[in-house]
């Protein structure tokens, strides 16, 4: 400001020399900087000091020498005279009245009637009264500060605007704000002082003989300070004032800097602090501080220091005064000069006239290669010009739009830091597509472009940096092509590392420059398949790389349109990836099977990518098929194996759910036998354990897995895994002994053969092989099954046949499919193994019931028919997918004859494809359940096991109806084989019944052996779902289903006494009294002798049914009785003893727990010379009333 030309400052010397004071620095002072600080040191030296040190006493003296040759010193010493308390009262009682009278001028206390002028009071009064003079207008400054409410004023004060007497008011200001400290705080004084002025000038005196009130003098003025400085009067002042300061002291101007950006207050003081750094500092290696502190305000975290700048900025653009006194022009401008002095050449004149004078190629000083040196500071340049274009609004000028155009297209050397600046440059290009004005510019902007093309390969081999911007040009215009605008504004924003609001509108002429010049669309295609892949592909390689723009070109079918095969460079990169995943993958990968699957439009149905082939596929397995050292040989990573799973059952999957659509040219699917050479299971157990690193490719194959490959996701085969890689594996890898690890196949052959003879070292050879993972098993799975027909001798120990059913389920971890066909082919009948008929995959998947046509002794064989049930299950269900795989890949081939034998008959084309399912649906529900009876006829004990008693278990199961009885009267008879495959089997269908309650259904109306009912309800939990059908079953019209209900819920009344089984109780003896009265004699014959005995269940699960029991019972003896009567016998009688026998039932107790009961129960007749069937059946009613009053008198 002109306020201080004449006026001498504090140096930053002298500054320092006051802060440590150093007494021999205030010695080499100038008179002049020393007359500045008198006012301190007089204090300094006069004051009795707190330090009472020899080396301060010297230094004491030193500066009484310097001192004594000043004749100010002496007026200075005769302010330090004054009786300061009273003055301190007078200031109190002015401030007290003055407030009283509202803040008007009125009398003052400290100053009485002025003569003259203020400066001729001051010049003709002794050192009190200037002390006096000097508060009392301090004082007046002060008190309208506080009542301005923040508005902003300039104070004409005659005492501090004459120069003659600036040296001794300031004097006097120094005395008084150190000798009255709580009524001149220093900050106060400090903002009083911007009111007047050479305000600045009086605040640096002030401060510097205060010196440690520096920063608190700063904070309080920028506290105090405008938000925007730049505005008004009074911030100008503020921040030229703080500036001084900073001066005085550079030191904290970085701190003063922080404090502005703290409060948000005084930005232009922010950038003028910078201004002065950049200035001293003068480096011209580094970044300078001026582009890291705007960056770091418009890039930083803080929205509200963003905003508050931005505000700064665009405010500055609005103001007509003159430019050259404003903050921001001048940082503009040293933004300028630092662009210019990195550029390759700096061109004086303006570039649309040097391009005159060009006749080829226009200024070629412009394509100058950019010294190494300078691309960082460069790119570091262009992220902050984006950053005030972008965010805080700045509208560049010519000259800078100029500069920058030609900073963006110079031509960096082939560093890492030069692919970033090339990538920085084309996106500031996008993102603001006006710096490009002129036909030459735009031209100029082609050729770099150009050259951008050509040179990509070489800087990507020379930096050796995955993500180039070749990459990121490739991206651009396919996203042009596609004219996904939006993606190319958030590739922009994502490079630039800031979010610019651009409008979509603006990159029209960069499209046009894209698509039509640069990069058409049959360019982009050919120039993606030559991109090398990326080797090693991860997560942890970020930016922009080839798989992103393989992926858009996808998208967009652009090889397909223009036939580009893709096919390699696809399988390339699946193969060329490693952990962790990176995301791009399984996207890429579902795009590739659409566009091999979905033609690109339906009048070129032929526009489709090639499917990876069958050996490609394959060798990426190589080295994992069951080789006895695999994992030696792996060629490819996991991840990439994993890929290629996944890409195999996708593809499947989707083929089958498009094959309606794909009728005029079906793609080729893989075969069975591939399928069967892919180690799925050992796969899918890698990938549980590297989950965290492969995203949601795990999930995606458990999906796929579950959909088309379910007998591999049996939740028996998870719990057993879980098992494998809990601590029992890892105790057996810690018990793991260098015996266990030579074995060999042909030594556990070996073993195997000795069987007969020795048991000992094939127990041993086996109980090593169990402490081995399931991985290193994998050697050993051909020899094991090749010899498991041995097991079935029957001096096999039991704990050989444990023993291989743990190893076998261990083998299931990572190979059941192969596992069970060589299962399945080595427990064939002897018959079948002469004939040397080996079962295939598919031939098992196509009928599972060959599973259970194994050698009969496998039946009872627990260990080896557990494994046969596992087998069983999951064979069941590979038939599932295999049927709903077969009816879609073959749904054109039913339905063209229909619609052609029904055209024009509204619907009926429709009608084949529902009967193709429901005969599906009828073939899954036959062989379902007739692997249900097949089971349930190997729980039937065969005519040898009945002559030894294993036959026991089930007539005690009948005749108690408990399992838990029979498992107290029957100890030794549960122990057998017989039993415990009944246990194994009842397992399995209470798992078949819980998955499909259809099967339960479909086998209780088939019906089976009665005898197996006490088994089958005791045994199988999920039973009780039969009470929801046996009302249905009891409506057929065959007597034997009817019959079979009824002994079915006699078991269930028994195991389920639930209301439900009461209500069916009762309607089942209605239904009995009905068919009573319709039946004839040997019908009734044949439909109560089986049914009688089920209503003693009835009455011992519900006593409520007695009284309808009986009336039954009698019932059913009046008929017979009346069918004998007709026939001339006497049978009254009987029918009186039955009434009798109701009446009297508690008196002939003991009868019926003796005699007739131990006949009934031997099955002996009580009229055994009468064979009517009447008469039968009246027997049989007398000893079904006989065992109901026993079980009630019992109390059973």
């Amino acid at each position: 400001m002109a306020e201080f030309t004449c006026l001498q400052f504090v140096s930053s010397f002298a500054f320092e020399a006051m802060q440590k004071v150093d007494v021999v620095k205030l010695a080499a002072l100038s008179e002049p900087e020393l007359r500045l600080l008198l006012p301190c040191l007089v204090r300094m030296a006069l004051c009795a000091p707190a330090d009472q040190s020899q080396a301060w006493a010297q230094d004491k003296k030193l500066i009484l020498r310097l001192l004594s040759g000043v004749e100010a010193v002496n007026s200075i010493v005769a302010l330090l005279s004054v009786d300061f308390h009273a003055l301190e009262q007078d200031a109190t009682k002015e401030q007290q009245l003055r407030h009283k009278l509202g803040g008007a001028n009125g009398e003052s206390i400290l100053v009485s009637q002025l003569q003259h002028g203020l400066a001729l009071e001051f010049e003709h009064s002794d050192s009190p009264r200037r002390l006096r003079l000097a508060l009392s207008e301090l004082l007046v400054i002060m008190n309208k500060v506080s009542d301005s409410n923040g508005e902003f004023f300039m104070k004409s004060s005659e005492l501090f605007e004459s120069p003659v007497y600036l040296d001794e008011v300031a004097d006097v200001l120094c005395i008084l704000q150190a000798e009255l400290p709580s009524l001149l705080p220093i900050t106060e004084v400090a903002e009083a002082l911007l009111h007047v002025r050479n305000g600045s000038w009086f605040m640096c005196l002030l401060v510097a003989n205060v010196p440690d009130s520096f920063n608190e003098v700063c904070r309080g003025l920028i506290k105090n300070g405008e938000r925007q400085d730049e505005e008004s009067v009074g911030g100008r002042r503020r921040t030229e004032a703080l500036r001084q300061l900073c001066k005085m002291n550079p030191t904290q101007a970085l701190n003063v800097r922080a404090m502005v950006v703290e409060e948000c207050h005084l930005p232009g003081l922010g950038v003028a602090l910078t201004l002065d750094q950049c200035k001293n500092d003068g480096s011209e290696d580094t970044v300078t501080d001026l582009v890291s502190f705007v960056s770091g305000l418009l890039l930083g975290t803080n929205a509200k220091v963003r905003t508050w700048f931005g505000m700064f900025i665009r405010n500055g653009q609005q103001r007509k005064r003159e430019r050259s006194s404003s903050v921001l022009w001048q940082m503009r401008r040293q933004l300028l000069l630092e662009l210019m002095a990195i550029l390759p050449t700096v061109s004086s004149g303006r570039i649309g006239e040097d391009m005159a004078d060009t006749d080829m190629e226009p200024n070629i000083s412009v394509y100058s290669a950019l010294k190494e040196e300078n691309v960082v500071k460069a790119s570091a340049m262009l992220r902050l010009y984006c950053a005030l274009m972008g965010i805080a609004g700045l509208k560049p000028t010519d000259e800078e739009a100029e500069q920058l155009l030609q900073l963006m297209t110079s031509r960096p050397p082939a560093t890492p830091a030069g692919v970033r600046f090339v990538s920085l440059s084309f996106c500031m290009l996008l993102a603001f597509p006006s710096l490009v004005s002129t036909p030459e510019q735009e031209q100029m902007t082609v050729m770099w472009l150009s050259w951008m093309i050509r040179e990509e390969a070489y800087f990507e081999s020379t930096t050796g940096v995955s993500a180039s911007f070749g990459e990121m040009l490739l991206l651009v215009a396919m996203y042009f092509h596609s004219n996904q605008l939006n993606a190319i504004i958030d590739l922009v924003c994502s490079t630039l590392g800031m979010k610019i609001a651009i409008k979509p509108s603006s990159l029209n002429r960069m499209k046009t420059i894209f698509t039509q010049e640069i990069f058409t669309e049959q360019v982009v295609t050919a120039h993606a398949v030559r991109v090398p892949v990326t080797s090693n592909l991860s997560a942890t390689i970020t930016g922009f790389l080839p798989i992103h723009c393989i992926y858009q070109l996808l998208r967009s079918r652009a090889f397909t349109k223009h036939k580009v095969s893709i096919k390699d460079w696809i399988y390339r990169q699946m193969c060329e990836t490693t952990t962790p995943l990176h995301p791009q993958l399984i996207p890429l990968i579902d795009v590739y099977i659409n566009s091999i699957l979905t033609p690109a439009s339906k009048a070129n149905p032929e526009a489709t990518n090639q499917p990876i082939t069958e050996q490609e596929v394959l060798n990426v397995f190589n080295g994992l098929t069951w080789a006895e050292n695999n994992r030696c040989r792996q060629r490819h990573s996991i991840t990439a194996q994993l890929l290629v799973l996944y890409y195999t059952l996708s593809y499947e999957e989707t083929l089958l759910s498009n094959v309606k659509t794909l009728v005029q040219k079906k793609p080729k699917s893989y075969s069975a036998a591939l399928m069967d050479q892919i180690p799925i299971k050992y796969l899918i157990r890698q990938a549980q354990g590297l989950q965290q690193e492969l995203g949601g490719l795990h999930s995606a194959l458990l999906r796929l897995l579950a959909t088309n490959y379910p007998h591999l996701c049996m939740v028996d085969d998870w719990m057993c895994e879980e098992e494998v890689t809990g601590t029992d594996a890892l105790l057996s890898r810690m018990l793991l002994t260098s015996r266990a690890k030579r074995h060999s196949p042909k030594k556990l052959q070996e073993a195997f053969q000795m069987v007969s003879t020795s048991h000992t070292q094939l127990m041993q050879t086996l109980e090593d092989l169990t402490l081995l993972s399931a991985s290193e098993l994998i050697p050993f799975a051909e020899a094991l099954m090749l010899d498991l027909y041995r097991l079935l001798e029957a001096a096999v120990p039991r704990r050989i046949l444990q023993t291989v059913n743990q190893l076998w389920m261990l083998l299931n971890t990572v190979m059941p499919r192969r596992l069970w066909v060589m299962t399945v082919n080595a427990l064939q009948p002897k018959a079948k193994l002469l004939r040397q008929q080996k079962y295939t995959q598919n031939d098992l998947m196509i009928d599972p019931l060959i599973v259970l046509r194994c050698d009969r002794r496998v039946y009872r064989c627990p260990p080896l028919m557990d494994i046969t049930l596992h087998m069983l299950n999951g064979y069941l269900l590979a038939s599932k997918a295999y049927l709903s795989a077969h009816l879609k890949e073959n749904v054109d081939q039913d339905s063209k004859p229909y619609q052609n034998n029904t055209m024009g008959v509204v619907g009926q084309p429709e009608a084949p494809e529902v009967t193709r399912e429901e005969l599906k649906n009828a073939l899954l529900s036959a062989q379902d359940s007739a692997a249900v009876q097949i089971l349930l006829e190997i729980c039937l004990p065969t005519d040898e096991e009945r002559s030894r008693g294993a036959g026991t278990v089930l007539k005690w199961l009948d005749q108690t109806g408990s399992l838990s009885e029979s498992l107290e009267n029957t100890q030794e008879t549960l122990l057998s084989n017989v039993r415990e495959v009944q246990c194994l089997i009842c397992c399995l269908l209470h798992q078949m019944f819980i998955a499909d309650p259809n099967i339960a259904k479909l086998v209780h109306f088939q019906g089976y052996p009665s005898e197996l009912l006490p088994l089958t309800v005791a045994g199988i939990p999920s039973i009780h779902i039969c009470l929801d059908f046996i009302p249905e079953l009891l409506a057929q019209p065959q007597l034997e289903k009817q019959i079979f209900a009824i002994q079915l819920l006699s078991h269930l009344c028994i195991q389920y006494a639930l209301p439900k089984s009461l209500s069916i109780a009762r309607l089942s003896i209605n239904v009995m009294g009905t068919i009573l009265t319709v039946l004839t004699q040997a019908k009734r014959f044949a439909f109560f002798m089986p049914t009688l005995p089920c209503l003693v269940s009835f009455c011992q699960a519900f006593p409520p049914l007695y009284d309808d029991v009986t009336s039954l019972l009698i019932q059913i003896g009046q008929v017979c009785a009346s069918h004998v009567a007709t026939q001339a016998q006497d049978i009254d009688p009987i029918v009186t003893r039955l009434k009798y026998l109701k009446e009297k039932s508690e008196v002939n107790a003991d009868f019926n727990r003796s005699a007739s009961s131990d006949r009934i129960k031997k099955g002996e007749n009580i009229v055994p010379e009468c064979l009517d069937p009447d008469v039968l059946l009246c027997q049989r009613v007398e000893t079904t009333f006989l065992e109901i009053i026993n079980t009630a008198v019992v109390g059973v």
